[in-house]
């Protein structure tokens, strides 16, 4: 299987009464190990992030704390096998009061459980190239939960809210107030 596949897309916005993303079903996703199909999966969590209030270096960052979760599930749950499966689900949360919007992403694998107890980044005083990845995910994502799954492979929940800006961007600007090129939507 040499293709990410989309399971589930977001509800026709012209259906929903309120901000379209209110009531989004989530976006499931089941892609093979292989590191090509990363930026698929960073685009489409960066976009779902944007659509949910995240500036743009929020959205970076997201996409960031995917990468180093998926990045580790290929090289230390599956040994850098490039053919075993990988399901990301993406939940927008629903603004309210007080969050203009978030965003929820688990990842589930196949790989070897290994107790979550034990995951955890390198010591961040080991000056050296890599293993930074746990402490990546940690400082951009408020929350971040590793389980076993029930019969084999682990579970990856992080997720993080957006603060309410003092209004709600308008069309063409983001939610940091920045304006930018209006996309064409087809």
């Amino acid at each position: 299987m040499n293709e990410i596949k989309l399971i589930t897309a977001m509800k026709n916005a012209s259906t929903q009464s309120a901000s379209p993303i209110c009531d989004v079903k989530p976006i499931k996703i089941e892609l093979v190990s292989d590191p090509m199909y990363l930026c698929g999966a960073r685009e489409l969590v960066s976009c779902i992030a944007h659509r949910v209030g995240f500036g743009d270096m929020e959205c970076s960052k997201i996409a960031l704390a995917l990468d180093e979760a998926m990045c580790n599930v290929i090289r230390h749950g599956y040994d850098k096998a490039t053919d075993r499966p990988i399901w990301v689900t993406i939940y927008p949360h629903k603004p309210d009061e007080s969050c203009f919007g978030g965003i929820d992403i688990i990842i589930e694998d196949e790989a070897k459980q290994i107790n979550p107890d034990t995951i955890h980044g390198r010591d961040l005083e080991d000056i050296k190239p890599g293993g930074l990845g746990v402490h990546i995910m940690r400082e951009v994502m408020d929350s971040v939960v590793f389980e076993k799954r029930e019969t084999k492979g682990m579970r990856l929940k992080m997720s993080k809210s957006a603060p309410r800006p003092d209004e709600e961007p308008r069309i063409g600007q983001r939610s940091s107030g920045t304006t930018h090129t209006q996309r064409q939507v087809s």
